[in-house]
């Protein structure tokens, strides 16, 4: 299967140019290659078939959590559906950025119940480099 990823970033439409972007940017500093929607979705193509084939290529899954992650599940949208697919993984890691695990648990109970890291606890950077370990690690197909 060409171009596998090592992780898939699920992140609300209104996170993409600040924290998804720079924990993709950070986690590519790692060496770590990541399926994100801003760089692997061209113009013109279909988001949902793009985002399917994402999944399909990618070994780990991580949910960046914010406020408008939270809002956008809610509304049942593209990343109601991405995390659906995700959440039937062995290997899903939520990431918290400005928001609480309670607040979590009150729209997803499942992605919820998975450990996880927060930025209220560490950096971002320190973050992506956890992720890079945990991917190094983690074995292949």
């Amino acid at each position: 299967m060409p171009d596998l990823r090592d992780i898939f970033l699920c992140h609300a439409w209104d996170d993409r140019q600040g924290a998804a972007k720079e924990l993709h940017d950070l986690l590519e500093s790692n060496n770590v290659s990541v399926w994100f929607s801003e760089k692997d979705v061209l113009l013109g193509s279909s988001l949902l078939r793009e985002i399917d084939k994402g999944l399909v290529k990618s070994r780990v899954g991580i949910v960046l959590v914010t406020p408008a992650l939270l809002r956008r599940l809610a509304g049942e949208g593209i990343a109601d559906k991405e995390l659906s697919v995700l959440l039937a993984r062995d290997l899903l890691v939520p990431i918290m950025h400005n928001t609480t695990y309670e607040a979590l648990r009150d729209v997803s109970p499942l992605l919820g119940s998975r450990s996880g890291l927060s930025t209220s606890e560490e950096t971002m950077k320190e973050i992506a480099a956890k992720l890079a370990e945990l991917v190094a690690v983690e074995p292949c197909y």
